[in-house]
């Protein structure tokens, strides 16, 4: 009975395997959210899949999915997942979704979390719950995804994009970015980095996708900023203009910003914004400084900037991020 109850408290996530679903992308959800554990080891979210019609679904590798649930599992989500497939029939061709997901998706409640793993987007989109907002997808298919969804706002070049209720990813690994992502803004960064030591993956990535698209190979003996990025981590709390770290790197500005942006995907200056909002959380969840010190401490001065840049990232202010994720931390992250 107590096992039972446990789990009905659960956050769950239901996955809807469509026909022609990647194996890799089907497979996050369960080993990210399966991962996230509180301090006494109890499990914070319970994941199950479904199809839209309860029967096997094809992969595109060698092998057929077979699921315990049909469509009516969706009733009970908290969080709907819908990995990448290469069969996404009318919703890739002519946008609007085919009849059995339509009538797989009318289970789902009002108000529960949607979720996309790369071009699982093209769902979401045919469904209408991308209406008027931003939304990411791998970025092969972005073009085409702009083009068969005007009315939403494609943004080519991050690894994932973060509406509230809903949230999109670019393509395969992107999908474990937004997965860490979801489980930070659930439980807090610790909860969300004991996950990713076990998964072996970093915590967070720096940059978007971007820097995977496809561009002429550099010469070999291109000069590069990492050995910068990692001496200005080191000193976020300090002046860090794009001056400063182009000298570091022996390099003009001009040429700095360009092997940056090659490199990480997006200029110096907003891969500082994320570093120092990054840090900032980790101290307002871990330590009992005061949002005045924090914002010294990593670089933003003061903590008008702080709030600043805290409710353009994150959509909340330090002093109620901290009042959320303070208390979570010192109940579900276990003792070092």
């Amino acid at each position: 009975m107590r096992k039972n109850l446990a789990r009905a408290e659960r956050h769950r996530v239901v996955v809807l395997a469509l026909d022609g679903v990647i194996p890799f992308e089907l497979g996050i959800p369960s080993r990210v959210f399966g991962r996230a554990h509180d301090a006494d080891g109890n499990p914070l979210y319970d994941v199950q899949t479904c199809t839209a019609d309860g029967r096997p679904v094809r992969s595109d590798a060698d092998f057929s999915v077979s699921v315990d649930h049909g469509p009516e599992l969706l009733a009970e989500a908290d969080t709907v997942v819908i990995p990448a497939s290469y069969e996404l029939g009318p919703a890739y061709d002519d946008g609007h979704l085919p009849p059995n997901l339509e009538a797989a998706l009318s289970f789902v409640r009002p108000g529960t979390r949607y979720v996309s793993i790369c071009t699982g987007s093209y769902i979401l989109a045919a469904a209408g719950l991308l209406d008027g907002l931003r939304a990411t997808t791998h970025w092969r298919n972005a073009e085409h995804f702009q083009r068969t969804y005007p009315q939403v706002r494609v943004d080519p070049d991050v690894l994932f994009v973060d509406e509230g209720h809903i949230l999109t990813s670019a393509g395969v690994a992107a999908g474990l970015d937004l997965c860490l992502h979801i489980v930070r803004r659930d439980h807090g960064s610790g909860v969300a980095n004991q996950v990713a030591r076990r998964c072996v993956v970093p915590p967070w990535r720096d940059g978007g996708q971007a820097q995977y698209i496809e561009r002429p190979i550099p010469e070999t003996t291109a000069e590069s900023t990492a050995a910068t990025r990692d001496w200005a981590l080191d000193r976020l709390g300090e002046s860090l203009t794009l001056s400063r770290m182009a000298a570091h790197s022996n390099m003009s500005v001009r040429t700095f910003t360009r092997r940056f942006g090659e490199e990480v995907g997006t200029t110096p200056n907003r891969w500082l914004i994320t570093h120092r909002v990054d840090r900032a959380r980790q101290l307002l969840e871990t330590t009992d400084l005061s949002v005045d010190v924090i914002a010294r401490e990593v670089g933003f001065g003061t903590a008008v900037s702080l709030r600043q840049h805290m409710g353009a990232v994150l959509g909340v202010p330090p002093s109620a991020y901290r009042r959320t994720f303070r208390v979570r931390a010192l109940k579900t992250t276990a003792p070092a």
